[in-house]
């Protein structure tokens, strides 16, 4: 069975419909081999996994398993729910005895945060409200926020304000507040192979925003994931083949705030929206949350700085279609 994943989030080709459809494809060996196929939803993207395994018990009972730890998650992550932890925390500015998997990611964000010289750094979040505020606006500037008003709100910014440890999670400055939109999907994806692994599944194609292979298809192929600039490309420009591999795509073309595709989504700390480097920025790395995380910071960085991060991640590679179409592989090869 041959299935080519498009892009981060371009798994939504598939329709996103509950259900558990069984689909049966033929090994070169000549055996039929089951492959369950699941569509839903995590944190609002379109989401898909595809487990092939011969107990069809097992199967479906894992799936079942998989959609409840989804929403489980959810309920922590999402800044689209009044009742999720990360909203409650935006909300009041802390939180006592947080859930463990909050704590985990703030961690993890730190590393990432230390590692990209500050440019991932969730705390993005009150600019990124910023810029949505100003364009939903009627005859509001073409140009964005007033440079005093943006200044403001950027001096809310700093994952280094974030004081988290055993039991507690709260912001050192006023006004803060967090997005985990950059790296969340990654850990869901994560947790969800963790599950399957546990239970034994040795080939599965997990993808909750960001794509992560167990294994190799069941007739030994790796699995195909494309790579594109727009999130509805159904015709890829590059498919990796990956084995026990995660891959993450960001690209400012994803989301803009403005009609005119000026102002995008993925935010400089320190600047706001900057000009546009990249088409798309692709991450190739053992797990998914690093793969989302570096992603989204390469967006911002020139290509001699992806390199100097790249030394910091040896086992991470990048594949990168600059703003003139324009191709480039770094790291470690593909």
């Amino acid at each position: 069975m041959d299935k080519l994943v498009t892009r981060r989030r371009a798994i939504g080709i598939f329709a996103a419909v509950g259900g558990l459809p069984l689909l049966l494809s033929e090994t070169a060996a000549g055996a039929v081999t089951s492959a369950y196929v699941w569509s839903g939803e995590a944190l609002g993207a379109p989401a898909k996994l595809i487990l092939n395994d011969h107990d069809a018990k097992r199967a479906k009972r894992l799936i079942g398993s998989i959609v409840v730890e989804v929403a489980r998650l959810e309920r922590i992550f999402s800044l689209y729910r009044d009742d999720s932890s990360l909203v409650e925390l935006n909300r009041v500015g802390g939180l006592a005895a947080p859930p463990p998997e909050l704590l985990a990611l703030i961690g993890r964000c730190s590393t990432y945060f230390e590692a990209t010289g500050g440019l991932f750094d969730p705390t993005v979040q009150p600019v990124w409200k910023l810029y949505r505020d100003h364009f939903a606006s009627p005859g509001v500037g073409e140009d964005g926020p007033d440079a005093s008003v943006l200044n403001a709100h950027l001096r809310r910014v700093g994952f280094d304000a974030v004081r988290f440890g055993s039991g507690r999670i709260a912001f050192a400055r006023p006004q803060m507040a967090l997005t985990l939109n950059g790296v969340a999907q990654g850990f869901i994806t994560d947790r969800v192979v963790e599950i399957l692994r546990d239970a034994g599944i040795t080939s599965s194609l997990v993808d909750m925003g960001e794509a992560r292979a167990i294994g190799a298809q069941s007739d030994g192929n790796p699995w195909r994931v494309g790579l594109a600039a727009y999130e509805d490309n159904s015709d890829p420009d590059m498919v990796l083949p990956i084995v026990n591999l995660a891959v993450a795509t960001s690209s400012q073309t994803g989301f803009s705030f403005d009609e005119a595709g000026r102002f995008g989504h993925i935010l400089h700390p320190r600047m706001g929206v900057v000009p546009r480097l990249y088409r798309r920025v692709s991450v190739v790395a053992k797990d998914a949350a690093s793969a989302d995380a570096l992603s989204t910071a390469f967006n911002l960085m020139d290509v001699n700085a992806i390199r100097d991060t790249l030394d910091k991640f040896p086992d991470v590679s990048v594949d990168l279609v600059d703003v003139s179409g324009i191709g480039q592989r770094l790291g470690r090869t593909l």
